[in-house]
């Protein structure tokens, strides 16, 4: 049986963990195209400026027609992130970001290339069993020949994932068995629980890392959004994990 720190953000097996994601490394989130209605429905109910969802007026105005809500942007990086690295990561909670920019504008019909690089890493103070991740998400426009245009989004911010759990030692199990039948033990005692997962033991969080207060999995509580043209983003097979691609490490933030 899986155990919930052995869990991806979507709930499946992990096969990466924190001892996985180093300083350096570089992860393809896949490309996404934007939906001009899903761009426009999105912003009608969240974020109704005129520019987002008059077409007249946003093209009368230096816009030169409309343009996306960044939320609706920063959501589909969110979806992308959930789809190529949490839905293979045992990830947990997020403590939050650091840095939100929005670039440049974005349009119906861009195509933009989506990473995250990892910039620190060390285990978390706040939560043991975790480890505190620091990263650095970008959107890339793509121009007709698929070379990067012009970086559109850029994000920091951090994402607490589970160490990758002990194995037991065959040996040392079996001594354990053979000494508590010899005792006359019909059950080996366990010691007291240490606590569920993070976010729902009684130790208050370190204020360095602050609390998740509602987001998802490794991510900072936004809606997700999947690219409609090529179905879901979640029909994309998971992009590559290249590690020494990356920008040079620095500094957790935390």
């Amino acid at each position: 049986m899986t155990t919930p720190d052995a869990r991806s953000g979507t709930g499946q097996p992990a096969e990466l963990f924190f001892e996985d994601l180093v300083p350096g490394l570089t992860v393809d989130l896949g490309v996404v195209t934007v939906d001009g209605d899903e761009m426009v429905a999105f912003a009608r109910r969240f974020d109704p400026q005129w520019y987002h969802v008059d077409p007249d007026l946003a093209g009368a105005s230096r816009h030169g027609g409309l343009i996306a809500s960044g939320f609706y942007t920063v959501s589909l990086f969110m979806r992308a992130y959930v789809d190529h690295l949490l839905s293979r990561a045992a990830a947990d909670a997020s403590p939050g970001l650091e840095e939100l920019r929005w670039l440049a504008p974005v349009r119906a019909g861009d195509r933009l290339a989506i990473r995250v690089d990892v910039m620190g890493a060390r285990p978390s103070t706040a939560r043991p069993g975790l480890g505190t991740v620091s990263l650095t998400g970008t959107m890339l426009r793509l121009g007709p020949d698929d070379r990067p245009e012009q970086e559109v989004l850029r994000t920091r911010f951090r994402g607490w994932f589970a160490l990758r759990p002990a194995e037991a030692d065959p040996v040392e199990a079996d001594s354990t068995e053979a000494d508590s039948t010899e005792a006359g033990a019909g059950t080996v005692a366990s010691g007291p629980a240490t606590g569920g997962p993070a976010g729902h033991d009684a130790a208050e969080a370190d204020p360095a890392e602050g609390d998740p207060a509602g987001s998802a999995a490794g991510g900072g509580g936004q809606p997700a959004s999947g690219p409609p043209d090529a179905g879901p983003a979640g029909t994309n097979p998971p992009g590559p994990v290249r590690p020494g691609n990356g920008p040079s490490p620095a500094e957790p933030h935390d």
